[in-house]
């Protein structure tokens, strides 16, 4: 009885020492508990947005020749009409002044001309009176009424002529200011594409050549980013937005959707995306953004508040969640229903108890339902 008795200790012993060594060694994980939050729904760009200027001009000068002024620089600040370059236009000058010299001979005798007709007209009437008296014969007073009839047609012809003389001025000026490159409004010239003495030509029909100047308002900006199109629908002008840019640590909140484009790009026939535009509060500062940075937008489509909520790495498989049993030490894989959700947190709605553990590190090996596991320590 004794031999029977040993050798049953003999095999437990065995049993458990096996066990021991083959049951598999418990897997740290990280955790994080379910507590009550803000849980905030957003849409973000699927591919980098940029800063743009709400005014920017990419400028040519609209006649071809050589550049005989330029008056700026890349970083200038110019005022609205300023003439930036100018194309050589001694001979437009030239046709100008003959122009306006012509208009002023033509003015003379137009005031020649309209001087003759008035005398002529009060001859005219004078023998008019003396025909009625029957001093003067009919034929003298006819003669008179001819003459006056002739110059005051003479002195209309003189008064077109100047009307003439003036349109050609204005097309002689107009013809000159083709050749000069005028700011369409206040900013900064941004880049400069020629040099004096070089030769501008205007593209061809079609063909889009690089502009020889620049010039952007950085006083306003906004931020263009893609949004996919799945996303898009659930956007509306006015929400609010939060942008971010590589260029700064700092992320700016106090932004809106201001223009949802009404058609989808195509460029990229499997992301497809639709062009939204943010723009900042009028209190915000944005003297440091400029044109061309590179930035992300976030926006705000629904927010519930003081709802339970864990971490959104903690869901798997759309709908379930790992919950740490610290009793027998164990994970557990458990159905969850989401509510509002986003890359930080996952609304709770049912499933869940507050305060109860979720593994956070899913993608760890080993980490799986029924698996051993224990606490990682914080560094």
């Amino acid at each position: 009885m004794k031999k029977w008795l040993l050798v049953l200790i003999v095999v437990l012993l065995a049993g458990a020492a096996t066990w021991r060594l083959t049951r598999p060694e418990p897997v740290a994980v990280r955790v994080a508990a379910v507590a009550r939050g803000t849980v905030q729904e957003t849409v973000a760009n699927t591919r980098v947005g940029t800063v743009e200027a709400c005014r920017r001009a990419r400028m040519s000068p609209a006649a071809a020749g050589q550049v005989a002024a330029l008056n700026v620089g890349e970083g200038d600040t110019v005022t609205a009409a300023a003439v930036l370059l100018e194309i050589w236009n001694d001979d437009l000058r030239a046709e100008l002044r003959l122009a306006e010299a012509e208009a002023g001979a033509a003015h003379s005798r137009a005031e020649e001309a309209c001087a003759m007709a008035t005398g002529a007209r009060r001859e005219a009437d004078r023998l008019a009176k003396l025909r009625a008296r029957q001093l003067v014969s009919e034929e003298i007073a006819d003669e008179a009424q001819t003459r006056a009839d002739s110059q005051q047609a003479a002195c209309e012809a003189a008064l077109a002529s100047t009307r003439v003389s003036a349109a050609r001025i204005a097309v002689a000026r107009e013809t000159l200011e083709r050749t000069r490159l005028r700011a369409p409004f206040a900013g900064v010239v941004a880049e400069v594409d020629v040099k004096l003495g070089e030769f501008l030509t205007p593209s061809p029909p079609g063909i889009a050549t690089k502009p020889a100047i620049d010039l952007i308002d950085p006083g306003c900006i906004y931020i263009s980013a893609p949004i996919d199109e799945v996303d898009a629908p659930r956007i509306r002008t006015g929400m609010p937005a939060c942008v971010t840019l590589d260029a700064f640590d700092d992320r700016w909140c106090d932004a809106s959707v201001s223009r949802i484009a009404p058609y989808v790009l195509d460029r990229e026939k499997q992301a497809r995306t639709v062009e939204v535009e943010v723009v900042f509060d009028a209190a915000t500062d944005t003297n440091r953004l400029l044109p061309g940075y590179s930035a992300d937008i976030e926006i705000l489509i629904d927010a519930h508040e003081g709802v339970p909520r864990i971490p959104s790495e903690a869901v798997i498989e759309g709908d379930h969640v790992l919950v740490f049993d610290a009793a027998s030490g164990t994970l557990a894989r458990r159905a969850i229903v989401r509510g509002l959700s986003n890359w930080e947190h996952t609304e709770i709605v049912d499933g869940l108890r507050e305060g109860e553990r979720v593994v956070t590190s899913t993608g760890r090996e080993g980490v799986v339902d029924g698996a051993a596991a224990t606490l990682e320590e914080s560094p």
